[in-house]
């Protein structure tokens, strides 16, 4: 209702191109996303907090690892994503980093597969590259402990050098097949940072990205994202390790199917990944076929922002959950 309700206001400007449609609504959902007074409101909101538990496994760890075992119930296999990034005051990325260490500790109580998603500005890489680490290091020990596996998430073009640099340079070494990475095939450079991590033989998760980034960075048409996924793809599928394929594009996921099937590629050498909430439709169909199956599941107090700014970053985000609410309500006959 308040993403409704902000673009009200707009109305008295006429009738605006499509692109000014696209800024308004983009100007408008930040705004949103940093409304202290409107966060408030909605997460005391009934209706509002149902809306949000579709996307987002509620406040606590508790909640969080909880869906996880739901799914692995269901023999689909989880990452956890403690949400919240940017953090600028120390104090704040050693909190991050201690509620990163209770939930390994909680999944593997649990019974449920250690695997779980870390931003590193969340651990402080703008306070200190040395503050980073030394929290990074600290999960990345304790998951290796519980035989878990820690996943950097990629961020806006800024941080993708300083990433990826991160990871090889200072993590990898140590943490080998307990650590991987993110590439996103919207990024023109995309195409040789995958040829670098098969060469290290690191895990990678691909997603096509759902930032905005400028031409020169990024490229601004849809059709030519996802041409450079199914090229990515395809390299990470023949030589890459144990490759995370992370969309809910079923063209894309038609054509990896028939690709591994041409190539001979075991089910076993590769996965899946989808969002929570998201397709589960189609998680549930790809498992049933024998395709092994991970589900990203954010969770923790910032669910408000984050579905704001995931929106922001590209409105047309808004028609695809509407799609995908309508699709998996209509009953199949």
């Amino acid at each position: 209702m308040a993403i409704i309700a902000s673009f009200g206001a707009f109305a008295s400007f006429g009738s605006p191109t499509p692109q000014g449609i696209h800024l308004m609504m983009r100007q408008g959902l930040h705004w949103l996303s940093e409304q202290q007074t409107i966060f408030n409101f909605v997460r005391r909101n009934r209706i509002a907090r149902k809306f949000a538990s579709r996307f987002v496994a509620g406040e606590t760890i508790e909640e969080a690892v909880e869906a996880a075992r739901e799914l692995g119930a269901q023999n689909v296999t989880p990452s956890l994503d403690l949400l919240g990034e940017s953090v600028r005051v120390e104090a704040e990325a050693v909190t991050a980093r201690d509620q990163y260490l209770a939930m390994l500790d909680r999944m593997a109580k649990q019974g449920v597969e250690v695997n779980v998603s870390v931003k590193l500005t969340q651990m402080g890489l703008d306070i200190s590259e040395e503050l980073c680490y030394a929290n990074m290091s600290r999960i990345l020990d304790r998951a290796r402990d519980l035989r878990g596996f820690v996943r950097l998430d990629m961020e806006g073009s800024a941080y993708t050098q300083r990433t990826l640099d991160f990871f090889s340079n200072r993590l990898f070494g140590t943490y080998g097949s307990h650590c991987g990475v993110v590439i996103q095939s919207a990024l023109r450079r995309s195409e040789q940072d995958i040829d670098k991590l098969i060469a290290m033989k690191a895990r990678v998760r691909l997603c096509k990205g759902a930032y905005l980034e400028p031409p020169a960075v990024a490229f601004p048409q849809k059709s030519d994202v996802d041409k450079n996924y199914v090229l990515l793809l395809e390299r990470l599928l023949l030589s890459g390790n144990y490759p995370g394929i992370a969309t809910h594009d079923e063209a894309i996921i038609r054509h990896a199917r028939q690709f591994v099937r041409r190539q001979n590629i075991g089910a076993d050498r590769f996965e899946f990944q989808m969002l929570y909430g998201v397709r589960r439709d189609l998680q549930s169909r790809l498992r049933q076929t024998g395709y092994n199956m991970r589900v990203y599941i954010p969770f923790g107090t910032q669910w408000y922002p984050y579905l704001m700014r995931r929106l922001a970053e590209r409105p047309a985000n808004i028609a695809f959950i509407l799609g995908n609410l309508v699709r998996e309500s209509v009953p199949r006959r």
